[in-house]
């Protein structure tokens, strides 16, 4: 069965988007991200364009950084079913050829490539007179008028707000409600005898078992029961827009819109299915609004069962486990959308699912790099990351990282990266630094623990060693006897014993490291960097005191770029300096 399918959406200063050039998949896709980086803005660009009505406000803020006299632009190639009409019309439309990867013009010799297929290109433009512009575009150059009569074959379903489940929920001209039932005259019916008589019967024949099939059909979904139409207050001026579903909850009849959200955002999508002969392409916001984990489930599966195009947006956990057979996207703080695919990014989406739900995430290497960089930005950020939508990610070590950051490159996508430098892999690290620029940091020798201690004025590694919970102090100085072979575990006794090596030797302990000849006891060796800094509190203790220890001046200059291409992520301008 063919049905109405986006395979290109060209968005242009719209809101707050300020160019995006997307081709979604034919079935589910499911746009992650985090807050105010335009995920609800894609959705409303798809319900702008396909709206069957005519918007009657259109206001400033539609605009990218409210520029009205530059306008906007929403256009999309459809593949369309020949139910649809629109080569049928007074005036009709002509195709284009699909190459794949855009809508091209047939040629005059009528030779299309052989994979092509016929394709339209409709677009909707606001302009700086705050007027919406319907058009379809035709392979000769000319544009022609998109008109919502056309446009209401399209059956959009569309679950954003409370006020829109609402709406499909009542007899509002242009509803999924308003398309089910069909019945033009019923409004001149209702003005004339609405005083006396009941609304369903008023209803035509075919009209009152649709009613009875939608029904039914709430029954099988667990919906509620006993449907009817009643004057319910409300939307618009017309009678008709005052007419909504109720149904019985116990032995009082209520409007199905005083409902909760989650049963009105099932029961819309189940009049959408019960429209005949409608395909609609759906766009759902926040699917978990309103539904307890199992109802999420269950309208995921629902809407990838359906053989339509979906669009919908989630912050939930549950909702993207359920979403097996959908195709996963993710828009970066820059706007910009690219596919979540491969086996690494699955891993990640398994264990780590808050990385596709964050504004800006930072992929570290480790554990202490995950320390390291909260500590880090944290101070760049006066406070906590949370409230500013910034994650970081343990990459699970060297390789793991290098393969996540190379995948969600190739989606076009921009994460922060937080690595060592193991000599391995230069050209694949050189070229995600020309993508990624200051979003990615990676140490010029070794690693965090090797840069900072190096940094560390002899005098001052007695202050390294101190662990300032005190839990690990004795700890890390019989790691420091044991391998000097000594039983005094004093500060002063180790410096006598080591002499110029103290710095190697508390590197070595730090990053567990087994001396020449005690391979047959690696494993206590290993062991010990757990009780120096390879843990999330680790790095956090090592950033620390490189404040504290008066090295922030030599590191200022590499890490404070990394620092303000975070804060630019977020919307923050750049520090000249983070201070002690």
């Amino acid at each position: 069965m063919t049905v109405p399918t986006i395979l290109r959406l060209k968005i242009d200063r719209f809101r707050g988007l300020k160019t995006v050039d997307w081709r979604p998949s034919a079935g589910l896709n499911l746009i992650l991200g985090g807050g105010d980086v335009g995920k609800t803005t894609i959705l409303d660009a798809v319900a702008l364009l396909l709206s069957p009505v005519n918007p009657a406000n259109l206001p400033d803020t539609d605009f990218y950084g409210r520029a009205i006299n530059e306008g906007f632009s929403i256009e999309a190639v459809l593949s369309l079913p020949a139910t649809i009409g629109i080569h049928s019309q007074l005036k009709p439309a002509w195709p284009w050829d699909w190459n794949g990867a855009e809508a091209i013009a047939p040629s005059l010799e009528g030779d299309a490539p052989a994979d092509s297929k016929p394709v339209y290109r409709v677009r909707v433009r606001g302009t700086e007179d705050l007027e919406l512009y319907y058009e379809i575009l035709q392979p000769d150059g000319s544009a022609d008028h998109f008109p919502v009569a056309l446009r209401r074959q399209f059956g959009l379903v569309r679950l954003g707000g409370d006020d829109r489940n609402d709406r499909d929920l009542r007899l509002v001209q242009g509803s999924a409600l308003d398309r089910l039932l069909s019945d033009k005259g019923l409004r001149s019916r209702m003005a004339s005898t609405l005083a006396d008589h009941a609304i369903k019967d008023e209803l035509a024949v075919d009209a009152k078992a649709s009613l009875v099939d939608l029904d039914k059909a709430f029954g099988v979904r667990s919906l509620p029961t006993g449907l009817d139409l009643q004057i319910t207050g409300g939307q618009g001026a017309s009678i008709a827009s005052m007419v909504g579903l109720t149904a019985q909850r116990g032995t009082m009849t209520l409007p199905l819109a005083s409902w909760g959200a989650g049963t009105r955002r099932l029961a819309a999508l189940a009049i959408a299915e019960q429209n005949q002969g409608e395909t609609p392409i759906t766009v759902v916001d926040e699917v978990e609004r309103g539904l307890e984990p199992y109802r999420q489930r269950v309208l995921m599966e629902k809407l990838q069962e359906m053989p339509t195009q979906a669009f919908v947006t989630t912050h939930s956990p549950a909702t993207i486990s359920a979403a097996a057979k959908a195709t996963l996207w993710y828009v970066d703080h820059a706007g910009q959308i690219g596919e979540i695919k491969g086996k690494v990014t699955e891993q990640h989406r398994a264990r780590d699912p808050e990385l596709f739900l964050s504004r800006i995430a930072i992929v570290a290497e480790g554990a202490t790099e995950c320390g390291a960089v909260q500590a880090l930005i944290g101070r760049a950020l006066g406070g906590a990351l949370a409230p500013h939508g910034v994650h970081v990610c343990d990459g699970g070590g060297h390789e793991f990282t290098l393969g996540l950051l190379q995948a969600l490159a190739k989606s076009r996508l921009r994460f922060g990266g937080f690595v060592d430098e193991e000599g391995k892999h230069a050209d694949s690290w050189k070229a995600l630094e020309v993508g990624l620029g200051s979003l990615l940091f990676r140490w010029e020798k070794g690693c965090i623990e090797e840069e900072i201690v190096a940094a560390i004025a002899d005098d001052k590694l007695e202050e390294l060693v101190i662990d300032p919970t005190g839990e690990k102090t004795g700890t890390r100085f019989w790691t420091l006897a044991m391998r000097l072979g000594i039983d005094a575990k004093d500060m002063a006794s180790i410096r006598a014993a080591a002499g110029d090596g103290l710095k190697a030797l508390i590197l070595e302990a730090a990053l567990g490291k087994v001396p020449d000849g005690k391979e047959s006891e690696k494993k206590a060796y290993r062991s010990q960097s757990q009780s120096w800094f390879k843990t999330v509190a680790g790095g956090q203790e090592l950033i620390d005191k490189m404040f504290g220890l008066g090295l922030w001046p030599t590191f200022k200059p590499r890490l404070l770029p990394f620092c303000n291409a975070v804060r630019g992520a977020v919307g923050l301008e750049g520090l000249s300096d983070l201070g002690a």
